[in-house]
This record gives C-alpha cells, structure tokens and sequence, in this order.
C-alpha cells in the first residue's frame, strides 16, 4: 500500500509544483503578472461581488409592453387591410391579447376573413400566433395566443443582451458580465465602484425615440374631452404637471435612423441638448416630413411621452440637428448613452438588486483572510501536539490543499465570494479529518500486526472506504446548494466541493507519500507519542446505556421546536419575503438611530426596522415588502437612497421583488429535500437499510433543532442559513457514516456480539477521531464566528451550534435507532457474549 515507484512519486510532486505555479499569480498585482512569460498561465481566482464591490441587478422583461406592442401591431394589420381591400368596418378596438372588428356589410364578412387569415400565422416572423373567430352580425375577434407572447418575450429578451451590453460599456465600467436567465430575464453584474441607482435607469427605459408630426385637427385636452381619430394618440410632455399633446401615430424618424449622437451642455445658460446625425434615409425623411409640413409642430416622443414640440419654420435638409431636453448635465450624458447603444423592445425591470460598495468589499477580505489565518495556525498547533512529526505531515498537506483550491479555482475562473472565503476556512477544520481517520486507524493496526509499516499501511487501506464515503455526504449537499441559485452561495458550495476533492487527493498521495519517506529513513517502530495520544485510547463509555433518556430528551426539545416553528416561525430575511435590506455608515460622527428611524417613517414605506450593525457609525435598515410588485420595491430603495445619501454611505444595499422572494423559496424548499434524499440514497446503497433509516432519523432531528435554534434566537433566516442547514446535515452524516463504517465491520468480525455492546465499541473505537474532527472544525469556525466580520456571523453561529449538534445526533439519536429496528436480534446471554464483552471492554477489538 505504501509502496510507490519512481514515476508516482515525481507525478504527485510534479502535481503539486504545478499546484504552486498556478496558484501563485494570485499573490501578483496586476502588472507584475502581464510581466509573466506567455507560456505561463495567468489565471487567477475572481473576486466576487462582495468582495470587490458593484451591483448584481436581475432585470425582467415586461409582458406587458410585448402584448401592448403586439395588439398594436395586429390593429394596425386588420385596420390596414381592410381600407386596402376596400371594405367598411367599424369597432375595431384591442384590449388584452384580444382584437375586435365588426363588418359594417354583412355580405362582405367571408372577403374579410379570408383577407385577414394570414395575419393568424407568423410565416417566419418573430410576431405572435393569432386564433381568428367569426361571431354574429359581421363581428370578428383575433386572439393573440400565450405561446405567442412568450415567444416574443424570449426573443425580446435575447435582443436586449447586446443592448444592455452596450449601455454598460457606455458608462466606461469594463468590468462585467451580461448574461441571459430564463425566458424573460436578464443578469447583470458590474465590478468595482457603481452608482447602482444610475445605472439601473440606464438598463431599465426602453429609450425609444421618435419624430411625429403634431395632430392639429384639436387640441390635447379636446382629444381628452372627446373622441379623436383612430391615426392619433394622446401623448403627455415630461413636464411637470405634464401636458396632452394629439400625436400621429406614424413615426417617420426612429433611434435607428441616428448615426452620432451627443450630449451638449451650454456652459453659459447650462441648458441641454441632444446633438444628432441622421443616415442617408432619415435625412430623406426628415427633409420630406418638414418640407411639407412647414408652420406645424413637430413631436419628438421619447418612451411615449413628448419631449420636445418645435415649431417646423423651414425644411431640414441638412440631416443634423438638436433636440432641447430638459435633464440635469448627468441625464443628458444618459441619455446619450441609451440613445446611442439602441432602443430596448420592452422595458426592463429590475427584480433583485445586490449592490456593495468596494470599501465594504475590502473590509470582507481583510476579515475573511485573518478569519483564515488564525484557523489554520490554531489548527495546526493542535495536530503537531496530538501527533507531532505525523501532525507536521499533516499540516504540509494542509498548505498544498489550500494550494490546491486555490489552483482549481483559478483554473476555472471561479468567482470567490465571502460564503466561499467561510467554505475554505471550514475546509481547513474538516481537511485533518482524513489525516486524523488515518492516523486513528494506524493506531489501532499497531495493536494487532507485528510490523509498524504493516500497521501503517493497513491504515490507509482500511481508511479510504471511510473517508470516501464520509465525504460523499457533504460533496452531495455542496453539489445541491450550487443550484440554489445565489451566486454567494454558489460561491460557498464550489470552494467546499473543490476542497472535498483536493482532501481527499492529497491525504491518499501527498501524506502517503511523506509517511512512506519518513518510514524508509526513520524506520519509526510506534506512532510519535505526545500528551494526549492515549487520551481516548480506555475509553469505554456504555453510550448506549442512558440511551432510553437521552432519546426522550432529544424527542421533546425536537416537539418544543416543532411548536415553536408552527407558532412564532422564523425570522425570515428578504430572500424568502422580499423587500429591501440597506447598510449605511455615517459620513461623520455615530450613526443616529432614533433620527434615521424618525426620517424613514416619514416617507410611509410601512414596516421599517433600524439597528446598530458592527460599529457605532454603522446601521443596518430593513423595509418590508411594499405589496406593490418589483416597482414598489425599487421605488422604495431608492426612496430611502434619496433621503439619507448627503448624511450616509452606502454600504450595501439588497432589494428582492416578489418573483424573485417565490423562487428562492422554492427553490430552498426543493435544495434541502433534494439534498436529503440523495444522501440517504447513497447511505442505503452503501449499507443496511437500517443504517439509512438511522441516517433519516438522525438528519430529521438535526434540522428540526437548527429550525428551532433560528425560531429560539431570532436569527435572520435566509440563503446563508439554509447553506448552514446543509453543510451541518452533510457534516452530521458524515460523522454518522464514520460510526456506521466501524459497526458494519464490527458486525461481520463479531456476528453474536449483542448490539448495544457493539455499537459501544464501536463510537468508542472512533471516538478520538469524532472528537478530534469536531475540535478542529470548531476551531475553524470559531475564528470565523471572531474575526470574520459581521455579514456571515449568524451563518458561522449557526454553523458552530450545528457542528456540535451533528457530533451528538451521530452518537445518541443514529446510533439507537438501529436497535430499534433491530439491526441484530439480542443475542442469548453466553459463552461467546461474555466473550465478547470482555473483548471490547476497553474499547478496542482483539
């Protein structure tokens, strides 16, 4: 087992040179890595969002404007082809998805059916399916299908990416990523320092510009007070109070007729205007439109409202010109940006907003890397004082797993986020657990072979099944949580699946391979012996004994909190209730409570919570959800942005609609039951069907009790803590399958050996491991929980309550189970269970 040829040795070192040089351009700026030769890599791990700074903005298409833009589009087609074709109609009005038209001569129905039957199929185009119907007396209905709206949708969705892009790239932010969600939604994240209000009016107006002629026949406000003509539309000016205006429909300029478009600012009057070049065919327009309409008014409409009305003295020929807008020296610079990067076919609206300032992003990883630093120091020390040279080794193959992650994240362009800085230091608590499991095991071989390099290689055969299969559990729940959704928490779940692999790895190639060094030049004849090496070795603890006790303990405090659940429930956060959650830090002096409680209620945004959050210059608000749709929710925030911005930085800022609250609910609820039945598959593939029913039970005591410890404490439960949940049932399972691992072998070597006494021997064989494997990982959590700032505090207390909860489920509430189930009849008092009970009395197998 032990034995390694030539060539393994130089891959699995070759491996970990490779591991060090990949990783290493992480620790370069950004100029001293272009200084790299080409032929090395320049990957590099990506900061997340949170940790860098910038907005993540989830951006829906509005149906409403397809339908809107659809029904037009069917009225004009059934208004064009009827007075083409000659015959007379009259009601023809659209409302929903439905268009309605009655032939004034019931004679000429049949004409008008067969003239309108191929406005029913799409025929290649991007438009709507249209069902025709025939009613009584000449009236006719086209009914714009589902399908077909959906279908444009997609399609507006997919031509709005470019757009999006571009209006981004307008703003001279190069750093960031627009992708498609779904069939009607958009991702957007921008890096670094982003004015998220600004940005997100650039992305979400249509920014549709126009040029109509004014339809003079009445006024506005007459239009308003009567009926006027079915080739017109009332229009309202951007004034303040806005102002009706008798607009033709036809537009004979578009945006996509303008070439070069400018801002200009006069720095004398300070107005604004928007300079404009038009291409060959709409300068022919314009010049056409004006020459022949000299001394009427001109419309220019922008996002159905008038933005300019000017008086048409001479034909403009010239196909250049500028139109007045009435906007701040900023709006005008946006406007500019939107007109030039093209019209969107549908408004965007933003339905999850997560903004962090870069300052707050710096703090995360100062917080996370000392977090990480003293978990690794503090964990070390423990191993070298359990095992000393054995311990080093251990720590050696620490160091290159972290090497290791952070070499596969770079590889892949992984996004780190601070989840994902809390799953690396987790990572350094549970990396030993192989080491240890291995260790443990060769202790226990040096008792029963005559040869110590015997005892270690029967160790690390005897080991790998184990800590496979240990590892599985988690592997499967980090897997799960990728697909929730959240990009922190995907950022959490690919660092803890990656370092679940590289454990794995380099326990079975780079600890293997030291041991196999340090036993061809030591020729070591024992374990290193320290204080507390023989600290478990007599243990005997009948577990099983009060197990009748501490079952009915475990089963009324999981009823207490199953009542409390159903009663008070959780505190839930945004995630799953939608709202606004905003961090601000006073420009000057403490950040003052009472003031910014008063100034919120003033703005009657209903429930509104303030508290001091880590500083007395800090404070963190949390507005409920409005009721109003993903508009509300945005109007809110940036109500909130307007009222404390001259007194406030922002720190961060998370706003969650309603769409987006259902889904990860959802989501959530789906995440957990997924990840539980695939890990007890693979527990009931793996062993008895016993086992999986112990496993079942166990899991279901450990998330009833962190429920109850989220309702109890009045923790904000959200996508972090159901990450907790999950990793603490893959830890707990993880445990519990080490336990389950030595009673499955025991069970075959001892097949009359009464149960009870069995599993005894058992957790007492793996005792130390259990023990030592849930003080490191405590530790880790524990600097966490310290020095990790104030964002993932409540997932690391969650996390640490979980850890402890899932070391005493694997002993009291799985173990038992398999006696009630009766894994092993009792076995008749005798001959071979007093033999049996003296062999195992000091808990250990003979």
């Amino acid at each position: 087992m032990l034995h390694f040829s030539r060539w393994k040795t130089l891959l699995i070192w070759l491996a970990a040179f490779a591991a060090i040089v990949i990783a290493a351009p992480n620790l370069l700026t950004e100029a001293q890595r272009s200084s790299l030769p080409d032929w090395l890599r320049h990957d590099r791990v990506v900061l997340g969002l949170d940790l860098q700074g910038g907005s993540h903005i989830v951006l829906k298409v509005e149906r409403s404007d397809i339908v809107r833009d659809r029904l037009e589009e069917v009225v004009a087609n059934v208004r064009n082809a009827l007075r083409g074709a000659g015959i007379r109609y009259t009601g023809l009005t659209g409302n929903d998805q439905t268009v309605t038209v009655r032939i004034t001569d019931a004679a000429q129905t049949q004409a008008a059916v067969d003239l309108l039957k191929p406005l029913t199929t799409a025929g290649g185009h991007s438009g709507p399916e249209v069902a025709l119907q025939q009613g009584d007396q000449g009236q006719l209905s086209l009914q714009i299908s589902d399908a077909g709206i959906t279908a444009d949708v997609a399609s507006a969705r997919n031509r709005s990416l470019d757009i999006v892009g571009r209006r981004i790239a307008g703003l001279g932010n190069d750093n960031f990523l627009v992708r498609p969600d779904g069939a009607d939604r958009i991702v957007v994240q921008v890096l670094g320092s982003v004015d998220a209000e600004r940005l997100k009016n650039i992305l979400n107006q249509p920014a549709k510009l126009s040029f109509h002629l004014i339809d003079e026949s009445m006024s506005g406000q007459e239009a308003l007070n009567g009926r006027w003509p079915a080739t017109s539309q009332v229009l309202y000016s951007l004034d303040d109070p806005p102002v009706p205006y008798l607009v033709d429909r036809t537009a004979f300029i578009t945006g996509s007729n303008m070439v070069d478009i400018e801002p200009v600012v006069d720095q004398q009057t300070q107005d604004t205007s928007i300079a404009y070049r038009l291409d060959a065919e709409g300068t022919q327009r314009l010049a056409q439109a004006t020459g022949q309409n000299i001394g009427k008014h001109l419309a220019i409409v922008f996002d159905d409202q008038v933005m300019s009305s000017p008086v048409i003295d001479a034909a403009i020929t010239g196909g250049e010109g500028r139109i007045s807008a009435n906007f701040s020296e900023d709006g005008v610079r946006d406007l500019a940006i939107m007109l030039r990067a093209g019209a969107l076919p549908a408004t965007l609206t933003s339905v999850e907003e997560r903004s962090v300032s870069p300052r707050f992003g710096a703090d995360s990883i100062f917080n996370g890397l000392v977090a990480g630093l003293v978990a690794v120091v503090l964990v070390a020390a423990l191993m070298i004082a359990l095992y000393r040279i054995l311990g080093l080794i251990a720590v050696a193959s620490l160091f290159l797993n972290l090497i290791l992650i952070v070499a596969v994240l770079s590889l892949a362009g992984a996004t780190l986020t601070l989840p994902g800085i809390a799953g690396i230091v987790l990572i350094v608590g549970m990396a030993v657990d192989s080491n240890v499991l291995i260790y443990e095991r060769i202790r226990e071989e040096e008792k029963t072979t005559h040869s110590f390099a015997e005892a270690v290689g029967r160790g690390f055969s005897r080991a790998f099944a184990t800590i496979v299969d240990a590892n599985v559990t988690i592997l499967i729940a980090a897997i799960i949580l990728f697909f929730l959704g959240s990009e922190s928490i995907r950022g959490f779940a690919v660092t803890l699946a990656v370092g679940i692999l590289t454990t794995v790895f380099t326990a079975f190639t780079l600890t293997r391979s030291i041991v196999a060094i340090w036993l061809r030049r030591r020729h070591p004849r024992h374990l290193p012996k320290s204080v507390l090496t023989h600290l478990f070795e007599h243990a005997n603890i009948r577990f099983m004994g009060i197990r009748r006790y501490v079952f009915t303990a475990s089963a009324v405090i999981s009823l207490i909190a199953m009542a409390a659940f159903a009663t008070v429930g959780l505190h839930l956060g945004i995630d799953f209730t939608g709202g606004s959650l905003v961090e601000v830090t006073a420009k000057q002096g403490n950040a003052d409570i009472a003031d910014l409680n008063a100034r919120l209620n003033d703005l009657n945004l209903g429930e509104i919570s303030v508290e001091r959050t880590g500083g007395p210059a800090n404070a963190r608000i949390r507005i409920a959800s409005q009721g109003g749709g993903e508009n509300a929710e945005q109007s809110a925030a940036t109500l909130v942005r307007g009222e404390l911005q001259e007194d406030y930085d922002f720190r961060r800022v998370e706003v969650v609609g309603p769409a987006i609250s259902g889904e990860l609910t959802m989501m959530a609820t789906l995440g957990v039951l997924a990840a539980l039945a695939a890990i007890l598959i693979y527990i009931w593939i793996r062993f008895e069907w016993q086992f999986a029913v112990g496993a079942i039970v166990a899991t279901l005591h450990d998330v009833i009790i962190m429920l109850g410890l989220f309702v109890l404490t009045g923790i904000e439960f959200n996508l972090t803590s159901v990450a907790a949940v999950l990793t603490i049932v893959g830890y707990s399972l993880n445990d519990t399958v080490v336990v389950y691992d030595r009673m499955r072998e025991n069970l075959k070597r001892y097949k009359k050996m009464p149960l009870p006494i069995l599993i005894d021997a058992s957790i007492n064989q793996t005792l130390s491991r259990t023990v030592l494997t849930a003080a490191t990982t405590l530790i880790a959590l524990l600097a966490l929980f310290l020095f990790g700032g104030e964002v993932i505090r409540s997932f690391t207390f969650a996390m640490l309550f979980g850890v402890a909860l899932g070391t005493f489920s694997s002993i009291y509430i799985a173990a038992p189970v398999l006696i009630v189930f009766r894994l092993r009849p009792e076995a008749p008092d005798g001959e071979e269970s007093n033999k049996t009970d003296a062999g195992v009395k000091s808990g250990t197998v003979v």
